[in-house]
């Protein structure tokens, strides 16, 4: 598989994420809580993780591989009950361009983990992008709901996703890519069940209108992104990994405009434009570049 085609597979699980805080923001309006949304979306993700792990073939982990797989999934069952946390105290449009934070986080991370700077290229991209999602997210031309304390969780949500996204592209564990995202899931819904007790199970919210919603966001939450990103980002690094994750806010401002129907104005689109140029940049400069060498 090239290059790019793995760069597409980090793209979708972007787009995976973009399209859950339309439904989250839905499910609180029908009182559900946070630990019914974010629970559901790591245990029923688990689930069918482990459900779709039964039909490839089975490896060999030590306890301390184990362990490792595990401990990997807590940044990303950290960014669910930040970013979860967020919406219930601002717009949407404001929560996704707090989690987006997590492009230039994510530059800082490598530079400070690995000692590598960031390229010039992906800095030009990162630019781009965080320009681009002033304008997606309306921020500029809405009256958007505003909150310290919802703020202060979309940025936990940034670092706690640019984390995620960090150790994506450094797991070393030899195992297939679904057995894997299977552990690290597992291990995202332990530390969600004991910061946000699993209430749902018990008090008959799932039979209540809940299922529909856990399903969706265990899917587009919880199953897809790891699987993606597991497959993909070890492939295209930690690096360029930020700037292709970005593709959930325009993901998020299409899907807005087509569940919620909300009016998404001119300049949303330009910037929703603007973010897929900037994605595209490094990835267009990369294959140039190998075709140049191979001319």
């Amino acid at each position: 598989m090239s290059i790019w085609k793995y760069a597409f597979l980090v793209f979708l699980g972007g787009c995976s994420y973009g399209v859950v805080s339309t439904f989250v923001k839905l499910a609180y309006s029908e009182g559900f809580t946070v630990n019914d949304v974010t629970g559901t979306q790591y245990f029923f993700g688990s689930i069918m993780l482990w459900i779709l792990s039964i039909f490839i073939p089975k490896g060999s982990l030590n306890v301390r591989q184990l362990l490792i797989l595990l401990i990997s999934g807590t940044p990303m069952g950290l960014t669910g009950i930040f970013y979860n946390q967020s919406l219930k105290y601002v717009d949407a449009s404001l929560a996704i361009i707090l989690l987006l934070q997590f492009t230039w986080i994510g530059m800082i991370l490598q530079f400070f983990l690995d000692k590598k700077a960031p390229s010039r290229k992906n800095l030009i991209a990162t630019a781009v992008i965080l320009t681009g999602s002033i304008l997606a997210s309306g921020i500029l031309s809405a009256s958007l709901s505003f909150s310290l304390i919802g703020c202060g969780w979309g940025l936990l949500s940034a670092l706690s996703f640019a984390s995620f996204i960090y150790i994506s592209g450094r797991s070393t564990v030899a195992i297939h890519p679904i057995r894997k995202s299977a552990i690290m899931t597992t291990g995202a819904t332990i530390l969600v069940f004991c910061i946000l007790p699993p209430s749902f199970l018990t008090n008959g919210s799932l039979l209540d209108g809940l299922l529909p919603y856990a399903l969706f966001f265990a899917f587009f939450g919880s199953f897809l992104p790891p699987l993606l990103f597991n497959i993909g980002m070890p492939k295209v690094g930690s690096g360029l990994g930020n700037i292709l994750s970005a593709s959930e806010l325009p993901t998020a401002v299409t899907m807005s405009t087509l569940i919620l129907q909300e009016n998404v104005t001119l300049s949303q689109w330009i910037g929703v434009s603007i973010i897929l140029v900037g994605i595209a940049y490094p990835n267009l400069k990369k294959t140039f570049n190998v075709k140049m060498k191979g001319s």
